[in-house]
């Protein structure tokens, strides 16, 4: 029998190999990934918004309806029994104007603390920049914010409160909102998937900020003096910037923002950097 003696064939492979590491330095925040995975970004974002109208009865109104019934109970217990001051402005704009922002804020703290335990069969599979979580969860209730603010807008227009330039600012507050929310998040993020009590603090905390925030009263009532202090609540500035910048009426809150702003980037900028120092332990501990 003779033997055959099959060449040797060899298949050119082009693979890459693609290290994991913990982050080495305190500031090594690693942003630039979150911009290579943007993609997935967006199909995060987009999943939220599926789900939370996906099998609902009513879908979008629930997004108005929640503003508008805490308008009604605002404007009854606050304006018409408590008598409190409302800057000139007319009572349900008044209070309108600080449950639109507010009620973003809110929905997106308690989206971005549970996110990542939400969401701990995906991280234990595969790897992508954990950030991606908490920022979608963030970023995912500016479609509930629209359509709140285009109920709010109809509400200004129908007192015969026309819009200024002074609503350039809205893009700036809102920003600021989102960073207040994404800032405060990534710490209580993190936490939750340590402490698993974390989720159950947040209510008590979201209700706590309501009151600590110019919702219900106008901030003018805190004496002046003390007003830079009161603003270092980020959405104090958030709130009577949303109500001058829409109504055009009212002192500029140049110092109360200027302290929030300060405040967001302090909550900002700590968050992410302990988010980062977490992210080599969330997959172990979730």
């Amino acid at each position: 029998m003779s033997s055959v003696t099959r060449p040797n064939v060899v298949f050119p492979i082009n693979s890459s190999t693609i290290r994991i590491e913990p982050p080495r330095g305190l500031f090594e925040l690693r942003l630039r990934e979150v911009w290579a995975y943007r993609e997935l970004l967006y199909f995060f974002v987009w999943r939220d918004v599926k789900i939370r109208y996906k099998q609902t009865a009513i879908g979008v109104l629930w997004v108005v309806l929640q503003p508008v019934l805490n308008m009604l109970v605002f404007t009854l217990f606050f304006g018409r029994l408590a008598k409190l001051p409302t800057d000139g402005l007319p009572t349900t704009v008044f209070y309108f104007a600080a449950l639109v922002p507010w009620a973003y804020f809110s929905s997106a703290l308690q989206l971005t603390t549970n996110v990542v335990v939400d969401n701990q069969r995906l991280i234990t599979k595969v790897y992508f920049p954990r950030l991606i979580l908490p920022i979608s969860a963030a970023l995912s209730g500016l479609v509930d914010f629209a359509i709140g603010f285009a109920v709010l807008a109809i509400f200004t227009l129908a007192y015969g409160i026309k819009p200024t330039l002074l609503a350039l600012w809205l893009p700036v507050l809102l920003l600021l909102a989102v960073f207040t929310a994404l800032g405060v998040g990534l710490w209580l993020s993190a936490l939750n998937a340590l402490y698993r009590d974390v989720r159950y603090v947040i209510p008590f905390v979201i209700q706590f900020w309501l009151f600590a925030s110019p919702v219900a009263y106008p901030a003018s009532l805190v004496p002046s003096r003390w007003r830079w202090l009161y603003g270092l609540n980020p959405m104090t500035g958030v709130i009577e910037g949303f109500r001058w910048a829409l109504t055009g009426q009212g002192r500029p809150p140049d110092l109360v923002l200027m302290a929030s702003a300060s405040m967001v980037l302090v909550m900002l900028f700590g968050g992410l950097i302990y988010f980062n120092r977490m992210e080599s332990t969330i997959a172990d501990v979730v």
